[in-house]
């Protein structure tokens, strides 16, 4: 109760009130897909710190725009609520130390929580002319992947680019850049998008913890709580689809009146996200 009490009064102290946590929890208890019975359960795992794993995060060939939708998340802020959900052990853009030191915080961290931590990977990995595309401190992408990944407890690619290689892959691709799990040879969890939702990032921790393991995957390794089911099926604007009630025009009488817009190009029917439900574009 202590611990719980505790919790409580540190987020006060940040501006989250126990009414705004309480939302948010039952928020993500939806994004995940799980019954409203398991709201004062993913509370609890906010409210463990005891608990929180290790994340070591590896930056590759990308643009860290994966790092600024999780930085930037207005509500829960960061610092406020995610935070209190892992430890950020390493993450090149947000740690203070720098060149040596940070090399040095990687290694240790990986050595003494080896086998226990969260391997979080942003970005593609290049392969042509054995990695020599990317490197960090001398050492190429590959080696650092290889290294620090089979490690790990569990590796997160955060974002199309470290998932399914994305916009570094892209023809002629010089670089040979491809996704973690192609490269390693590896099962990785796949938080596609460009950027992804933070809150399928962070409801796949919450996941981990609530019940020690990482959640289900489909067939592109991607949790099946965020991309089971189509954008389509839990469309707001389904029931017009039904009725063939159409927007065939922008701008027109029914597109105020919210009509479904299949006839103006929406793709809902064969895009698998969790959008409607997890409010992020």
């Amino acid at each position: 109760m202590e611990t719980e009490k505790a919790f409580y009064e540190r987020l006060e102290s940040k501006g989250v009130s126990r009414r705004d946590f309480m939302k948010y929890c039952t928020f993500l208890t939806a994004a995940m897909g799980l019954s409203s019975s398991f709201v004062p359960k993913v509370a609890e795992v906010f409210a463990a710190p005891a608990q929180r794993p290790a994340v070591v995060w590896l930056h590759f060939g990308e643009c860290t725009g994966c790092s600024e939708a999780i930085l930037r998340t207005q509500y829960p802020y960061i610092d406020d609520l995610i935070l209190e959900v892992f430890s950020l052990e390493y993450h090149e853009t947000v740690m203070a130390a720098a060149g040596q030191q940070a090399e040095d915080q990687l290694h240790a961290t990986v050595k003494r929580y080896e086998g226990k931590f969260i391997c979080v990977v942003e970005g593609a990995i290049a392969t042509k002319f054995d990695g020599g595309y990317g490197k960090i401190s001398g050492r190429t992408f590959l080696e650092i992947a290889k290294e620090v990944c089979p490690k790990a407890a569990g590796v997160i690619c955060i974002g199309g680019c470290s998932s399914f290689g994305n916009l570094p892959a892209a023809k002629p691709n010089p670089g040979g850049y491809k996704g973690v799990g192609e490269v390693l040879g590896i099962k990785t969890v796949n938080i596609a998008g460009c950027p992804p939702n933070p809150v399928n990032f962070v409801g796949t921790l919450v996941n981990y913890l609530l019940l020690g393991k990482l959640p289900a995957l489909d067939d592109l390794g991607r949790p099946l709580f965020a991309y089971g089911k189509t954008i389509h099926d839990q469309c707001p604007r389904r029931s017009h689809f039904e009725n063939e009630e159409f927007v065939e025009q922008f701008g027109s009488e029914e597109a105020a009146m919210g009509y479904c817009l299949y006839k103006v190009g929406c793709r809902g029917p064969e895009t698998y996200n969790n959008c409607p439900v997890a409010k992020f574009n």
